[in-house]
């Protein structure tokens, strides 16, 4: 069984996606997090993330992995485990520019797809149901207003102890949900079949629950 979830930046799909798999009893893949590790190796080895050429280059070598330990993703990059380092705002900016490139999403298309052939799997990204799992049992666009998930990021961000600006936040929020879906190469949409789930007024246990409903309904012989 393949489920696909897609949406914008801070639509909380990592956290509900988490807790949707838990509930059914199958693996989460963050397709982010592949991204976030390519993005990371970048800045580490001093790879300019602007020069496609040298990033598609180091796709070609880097192999980047997936493991579950505890019921959790762990995200590994020539067999380190980069999990906790991978979730700073430098490294987000990072994967945001280096997704944009062909053949970068090529190699991570590649590497989830290989991923999904073997057990049942929820993926979630921003090109899931229209290009990695096309064939997806269930796909899922999930979003919320610009307004609400940049203060759910501020608030994430406050709460971590970081020093956030809600303007500053919201105005990139806005630059990277254009990027996201102005870019050339499977562009951030929502799949012809996907059904729309708006957070905009869900608490975070009401969004896992309509996620829930939708893929009961949808899969009621095989759950």
């Amino acid at each position: 069984m393949k489920i696909a979830i897609d949406g914008p930046v801070g639509a909380g799909k990592s956290t509900i996606s988490d807790a949707v798999a838990r509930e059914l009893g199958i693996l989460h893949l963050d397709t982010g997090a592949m991204y976030r590790a390519v993005g990371l190796t970048c800045l580490r080895r001093g790879i300019n993330t602007h020069d496609e050429a040298a990033v598609t280059a180091l796709c070609q070598d880097l192999r980047v992995d997936v493991e579950y330990a505890d019921g959790a993703q762990r995200t590994l990059a020539d067999g380190e485990d980069l999990t906790g380092l991978i979730r700073t705002q430098e490294v987000s900016d990072a994967a945001s520019l280096v997704g944009t490139y062909g053949g970068v999403r090529a190699a991570m298309v590649k590497a989830q797809q290989r991923l999904a052939a073997t057990q049942n799997m929820l993926m979630d990204g921003r090109d899931i149901g229209t290009v990695v799992l096309p064939d997806a049992d269930v796909k899922i666009f999930l979003t919320a207003s610009a307004e609400e998930r940049a203060r759910r990021r501020w608030q994430e961000m406050r709460d971590k102890g970081e020093d956030a600006d809600y303007d500053a936040v919201l105005a990139a929020l806005r630059e990277r949900d254009a990027q996201d879906m102005g870019r050339a190469v499977d562009p951030l949409r929502c799949a012809e079949d996907a059904v729309t789930v708006d957070t905009t007024h869900l608490s975070f246990d009401e969004s896992v629950s309509a996620i829930l409903n939708i893929i009961r309904e949808r899969t009621a012989t095989r759950l």
